[in-house]
């Protein structure tokens, strides 16, 4: 270990990578709860999307420790999932199959732009102004999933979305709405006071509280307006019903597809992917203090293609595309300064895999609470935003109220992208524009106006 991972160059040992490799578990495992339940919408068998949630995660953690030695865990990616699920899936109607065809073709697409210096050149061209828009509108996105998943917002026919009734429908809609909150104070208490795992066990206690409440008769089980039993079933994973969904991106029918649509998909899962993946590892490397002198990562071109194989190896397995996670700094404040953390982190991963039944169990309003928390990491992008130049922090505002308001991240991409070059362009600041964003903005007016 110490000739591979070179510990005591880089200020570590084994006992600190491997606690460190835990506790970056344990801030990233609330994954394996909502992403199922995220892919559930669109059609994936959850058992299944829990079984390639925790394979895909294994492969790029791995992939990440043993050709990188970086400490940084990956998963499928919040937001990512909520993409792929309610608006490929959802809002577009595309099967899933197709979905994960987009996915794969775009971890191909990665891999390519890794093993070269493209990946960074994009990211170069991209306003950074812009960047944090995205990262925000994310944010904000998730938290609005997250708030419909705990029945605190629901449908209204005159104002589109309102509060729930607590009176009307107390045993159902209304307590969870209130566990849900409870669940989002007992995160956000935790994670102020430094408490590892926070958003993990916010997401537990809110589930036990709700199991509680279920025992005492305060949430009553009725199927048939979709709230089911909180108790877990304590079973093996079922393995069969990963067969429906292991390699079925090979068998995606594009019949009734277009190809531009399919095109606009893809460019928004590498849009997001790229610079949520860049992004991260420059957060993360910097609070670990291994940029060099040039603020430049090194090593980032293996950092990058074990990205990308994880994102094709987690299409072919059956999930959303796996990026870097932000949690991965749990680790590194922990002493994570290696890949062997990666390692522990990774092998915990592929343990879960056996506990498939319990967080298949988790109801939405207790993984909401999560939604909503990660959603205010997201959004905390906004202060890097110079909301004194208006040149850049319009395009960025523009982009980041689409998201949630359109119910899509490819929306708020394309306005995001559109106004800031005509914004900048109209302002005689058109030198600042880099020839990709006018390429960018062509794309997306033409996807208006001709589809």
């Amino acid at each position: 270990m110490e000739k591979f991972f070179k510990l005591k160059e880089n200020g570590t040992n084994v006992r600190t990578e491997v606690l460190a490799g835990v506790t970056t578990f344990m801030t990233m495992a609330y994954i394996l709860a909502v992403n199922p339940s995220m892919l559930a919408a669109a059609g994936i068998d959850p058992t299944a999307a829990l079984i390639a949630t925790c394979l895909a995660s294994f492969v790029g953690t791995i992939c990440m420790a043993l050709m990188a030695n970086y400490p940084f865990a990956l998963a499928p990616g919040m937001g990512l999932n909520a993409y792929f699920a309610f608006t490929v899936c959802g809002a577009m109607g595309y099967d899933w199959r197709v979905a994960l065809a987009a996915v794969a073709a775009e971890g191909l697409i990665f891999i390519v732009l890794s093993l070269t210096n493209v990946r960074e050149a994009i990211f170069n061209a991209i306003p950074s102004t812009l960047k944090k828009g995205v990262s925000a509108g994310i944010g904000l996105f998730i938290a609005f999933i997250g708030l419909q998943g705990a029945h605190i917002v629901v449908n209204n026919d005159s104002t589109l979305v309102s509060y729930v009734s607590f009176r009307s429908a107390f045993h159902t809609e209304g307590i969870c709405a209130i566990l849900a909150l409870i669940g989002l104070f007992i995160t956000a208490i935790l994670y102020i006071k430094n408490i590892k795992g926070s958003i993990l066990i916010g997401i537990i206690s809110t589930w036990v509280l709700g199991m509680i409440c279920q025992a005492t008769g305060l949430y009553a089980v009725t199927p048939d307006a979709g709230f089911y039993s909180l108790y877990p079933t304590f079973a093996i994973t079922d393995f069969s019903s990963y067969g429906e969904t292991f390699g079925q991106v090979f068998k995606a029918d594009f019949s009734n597809v277009s190809i531009v649509n399919f095109i606009v998909v893809l460019f928004a899962f590498l849009f997001v992917d790229m610079f949520d993946t860049i992004g991260t590892l420059v957060g993360v490397a910097t609070k670990a203090k291994m940029l060099d002198k040039d603020d430049k990562l090194p090593r980032i071109k293996p950092a990058l293609l074990a990205d990308a194989i994880a994102t094709t190896a987690g299409a072919i397995f059956g999930t959303s595309t796996t990026t870097t996670y932000v949690e991965s700094s749990a680790g590194v404040g922990a002493g994570a300064r290696t890949g062997l953390s990666s390692v522990v982190t990774g092998c915990l991963f592929l343990l879960s895999i056996l506990f498939a039944p319990i967080f298949t169990a988790i109801p939405g309003f207790a993984t909401a609470p999560a939604l909503i928390f990660v959603g205010f990491l997201m959004l905390m992008a906004v202060a890097e935003i110079n909301f004194e130049d208006f040149t850049e922090s319009i395009p960025a505002y523009l982009c980041l109220v689409a998201m949630p308001l359109m119910y899509s991240i490819s929306e708020g991409i394309a306005i995001g992208v559109i106004s800031y070059v005509i914004i900048n362009v109209c302002c005689g600041k058109a030198k600042k524009v880099t020839p990709l964003m006018y390429v960018l903005m062509v794309l997306f007016i033409a996807k208006y106006a001709f589809l």
